[in-house]
């Protein structure tokens, strides 16, 4: 195995020559070999393992037993403990979602503090095969089936073309010592289940399965790839960017075939899981809207506007002095001899007219302010709605006050109350400056 194991590295890995490279070690059979194939391969390594304190005295033998392995192979090793079940209680989580994220962002600590280029992970082809299954259970699309990635950004997983069979194998002719996970023997999880329960029966129908994966792997993945291509396609066709937003033309995505698949590919990644609420959205009225954990899609008239969630709408006021202010918008306020062109922003307000200090706030409902250039008061929300805001953009719109009366609906309209007449004694300039 380990010719074999140099020359995938050689083949799809050789930019590790040269590099420091910290391996996820858990004691168990997959990392152990791998960290002997990388060190009878000189290559210059570093074991990071974690105690997530889930299994007692096991768990903390599992880190005795690799720094004891990292001693004996001459190299340095990282050990952390985690209370994971708090942790996961606090972000309401699941233990084994906990686990993933203390993991994985403190191997992104030790990578950037003590600069290492790579993390190598000791997945391989079963694994590939039980990630499959998992998908297929799920409901996923055809990137959910196009297999583990042997390389995502500092994370190298070179043992995925090697299955554990050929893994123990070469731990057995090394005579190699590993760790055994108690909780492995569990099917508590689904992947335990499958691995345990599943997979041997159907491994039983083909000598040569795993090979045959592979290949239907590469497949699937070539019609991702045709996928993406054609994608990158739509995306340029129905598919605006503002500064904080996308937004789908509603009517040239209808024009295309397979409208709801197309909104699958284009909304995947943003965390959507009721995708029959989000194909309904085409046809719903403006101002209906669908959530995932993180983005919201609003059907805004002959659009679908896709923003990221603003979780807390804030309330707060803050005073702001002649001198201006700079947080959380930048306001710049100053005198001036003339009124110039008034514009979205920038305006010029009588000084005589304004109260300091002012107010600088969010909008509320039952808000109102007289818009420039007209006699009556107007409610903000109805502005909003004739001015075609949408919800997102209302959410962001600071007002500027002067006691409890708006002197500008900031970035959109000053109110007519504020402006200059030819009484006027002191012009003040207020200038909105986008960060």
């Amino acid at each position: 195995m380990l010719t074999q194991f140099k020359k995938n590295i050689e083949t799809h890995f050789s930019f590790l020559k040269g590099k420091k490279l910290l391996i996820a070690c858990s004691g168990g059979l997959d990392s152990v070999v791998l960290t002997h194939l990388m060190k009878n391969l000189n290559y210059e390594i570093a074991l990071a393992h974690c105690n997530f304190s889930l299994r007692g005295k096991e768990s903390d033998g599992d880190e005795m037993f690799v720094i004891g392995l990292a001693n004996t192979l001459e190299i340095p090793v990282f050990a952390e403990t985690f209370d994971t079940k708090k942790f996961a209680k606090e972000h309401k989580n699941s233990t084994q979602m906990a686990a993933r994220d203390l993991r994985y962002n403190w191997f992104a600590e030790i990578l950037k503090d003590f600069k290492y280029d790579y993390l190598l992970t000791a997945h391989h082809l079963d694994d590939d095969l039980e990630t499959f299954f998992i998908n297929l259970s799920r409901g996923a699309g055809l990137n959910g089936f196009t297999g583990i990635p042997k390389e995502n950004n500092k994370i190298i997983r070179p043992l995925l073309n090697f299955s554990r069979e050929e893994i123990l194998k070469y731990a057995e002719q090394n005579n190699l010592k590993w760790r055994e996970d108690s909780s492995n023997e569990k099917t508590d999880y689904l992947r335990n289940k499958l691995r345990l329960e599943v997979l041997p029966k159907f491994k039983e129908t083909s000598k040569s399965l795993l090979k045959k994966f592979q290949k239907t792997q590469q497949n699937l993945q070539a019609s991702q790839n045709l996928l993406e291509d054609y994608m990158a396609l739509v995306y340029k066709l129905v598919v605006s960017e503002g500064m904080d937003s996308y937004k789908i033309n509603i009517k040239k995505i209808k024009e295309l075939p397979h409208t709801e698949a197309l909104l699958y590919e284009l909304l995947n990644g943003f965390g959507f899981s009721e995708w029959e609420d989000v194909s309904n959205l085409l046809e719903a009225q403006t101002g209906k809207q669908v959530f995932s954990k993180t983005h919201r899609l609003l059907k805004n008239r002959d659009e679908l506007v896709l923003t990221e969630i603003y979780f807390e709408k804030d309330d707060k006021e803050i005073l702001i002095f002649e001198e201006g202010i700079t947080a959380p918008i930048t306001l710049k306020m100053e005198p001036s001899k003339y009124i110039g062109e008034t514009e979205k922003n920038l305006i010029y307000v009588a000084s005589e007219k304004l109260n300091f200090p002012l107010k600088l706030r969010k909008w509320r409902d039952g808000d109102t302010f007289q818009p420039f250039g007209m006699k009556g008061k107007k409610k903000l929300s109805k502005f909003f709605k004739d001015e075609k805001i949408s919800l997102n953009e209302k959410e962001k719109i600071w007002l500027l006050l002067s006691g409890e009366k708006i002197v500008w609906v900031i970035g959109h309209r000053m109110d007519e109350r504020f402006k200059v007449t030819e009484n006027t004694r002191k012009i003040f300039k207020i200038t909105y400056l986008k960060e």
